[in-house]
């Protein structure tokens, strides 16, 4: 027993020697490699911006029509296709499932005929058991882009039923004690959104004020309460899974962010007493590298895609320079968008949610926001990533990969909506 408890105490003598020896005698090239090992993100390649860099890709604000990028619509089309195979037609959501493609469907021709059918059928309306609330991972996704679907196919009276099952939803949504979550993905958030994009895509708008405010007060009572119980120093806070998430997909800046483009149906009040302290609450909390924390308490800065870090913050600050004006909150998206530059090119493939794709759109965002060739270079670039994808360009293969937030139907569906940056929109999140 004497023994071993010896050459135990040798070996861990030995392994500490062997660190220091590493530490003192590693060269700062050996050590940053190390280091590269360890992100999350490749080293972007790409030059920034420049007319020289850009000679080639930009053509009166919009893509060259000789650029990769313009020319590659089709031929990814067919492979995107043909990956089809490997969806899951048990799921029916935006998320994963086949709504998701029928969205991306929907993108390529919004009112051909046989392609209306196609999408609808792909919607798998009939499945669907309207317990999930939310437009990416609920049933609302999908009857609200068969309500809209139909409604283009002239079934005045389909439409009018499937509009009528997403309001039978809607008790958990405006009931504040109910326990549905009020984050994106989810909860509450996401029923809203499913309610505002119907309203956006029929004319006239179909469903009353009154149930869009009702599930808004909802929202503005939990976030208030949860701020008030946990003492925090903003009017707003809303947790998931017992964490004060402040991403896209599960947090804070999400909800803002939605409740933000739905200002029309908001006070003076909820604007600027309740909503724009908070956001400068979430400015205050950004990482010294510009980044931002995924939760409150988390000081580990490696998030830098759409559901998690500054992707998400680029869509809340943009969207809240638009809406009170200050330049604050331009100078706070150009910052979250510099971030993505330098680290948005994903380990993690090429995805909406959680790769590069999703992360292109930040450059939309901007571009749209300030008509700065800069940025849609940037978005031009990132997408080039994706359509010259190779595994060299991803260490994670997706869960699902045929769907469209976290397969191929995400960048294809960025190829299709960069042919016309000035209108692009990411997909189920901005209205």
């Amino acid at each position: 027993m004497r023994s071993g408890t010896t050459v135990a105490v040798n070996a861990i003598k030995a392994l500490v020697l062997f660190v220091e020896n590493i530490t003192l005698n590693y060269s700062a090239d050996c050590l940053k490699f190390l280091v590269v090992e360890k992100m999350r993100y490749f080293n972007n390649p790409y030059d920034d911006f420049s007319p020289e860099a850009a000679e080639g890709l930009i053509s009166s604000n919009k893509l060259h029509p000789d650029s990769t990028v313009a020319c590659a619509v089709e031929s990814k089309w067919d492979w995107t296709m043909r990956k089809l195979d490997h969806l899951d037609f048990s799921d029916n959501s935006v998320y994963t499932g086949t709504s998701g493609i029928a969205l991306l469907k929907l993108l390529k021709d919004p009112n051909g005929e046989q392609n209306l059918k196609e999408v609808k059928h792909l919607l798998n309306l009939r499945k669907l058991k309207y317990k999930r609330y939310s437009f990416l991972c609920g049933d609302a996704g999908p009857l609200a882009i068969g309500a809209v679907v139909c409604h283009r196919l002239k079934e005045k009276q389909e439409s009018e039923k499937l509009i009528e099952k997403l309001l039978a939803m809607s008790d958990s949504a405006v009931n504040s004690k109910s326990d549905l979550p009020n984050e994106y993905l989810y909860g509450r958030a996401g029923y809203l959104y499913a309610l505002l994009y119907v309203n956006k895509n029929i004319h006239p708008p179909p469903i009353g004020n009154q149930l869009i405010r009702e599930v808004i007060e909802a929202i503005f009572v939990c976030g208030r309460t949860e701020s008030r119980l946990g003492k925090f120093k903003c009017p707003l806070m809303y947790q998931w899974h017992n964490k004060q998430y402040l991403g896209a997909a599960h947090g804070v800046s999400g909800i803002l962010y939605l409740l933000l483009q739905a200002k029309e149906h908001l006070s003076e009040t909820e604007l600027n007493n309740f909503i724009k302290p908070t956001v400068d609450y979430l400015a205050d909390l950004k990482y010294s590298s510009g980044n931002y924390p995924s939760s409150l308490g988390n000081d580990d800065d490696k998030y830098v895609q759409w559901c998690h870090g500054s992707p998400g913050f680029v869509y809340l600050f943009s969207t809240a320079y638009k809406v009170y004006g200050d330049s604050k909150y331009l100078d706070l998206a150009l910052q979250a968008g510099e971030v993505v530059w330098k680290r948005g090119l994903l380990k993690k493939g090429y995805s909406i949610c959680h790769g590069v794709s999703g992360n292109a759109y930040c450059f939309l965002e901007l571009f749209q926001l300030t008509q700065e060739m800069k940025h849609l270079y940037r978005a031009i670039k990132f997408t080039e990533w994706c359509v010259t994808y190779t595994r060299e360009h991803e260490e994670y293969s997706p869960d699902r990969p045929a769907s469209l937030f976290e397969g191929v139907g995400g960048p294809m569906y960025l190829l299709m909506d960069i042919q016309d940056p000035a209108n692009s929109k990411f997909p189920g999140y901005t209205l």
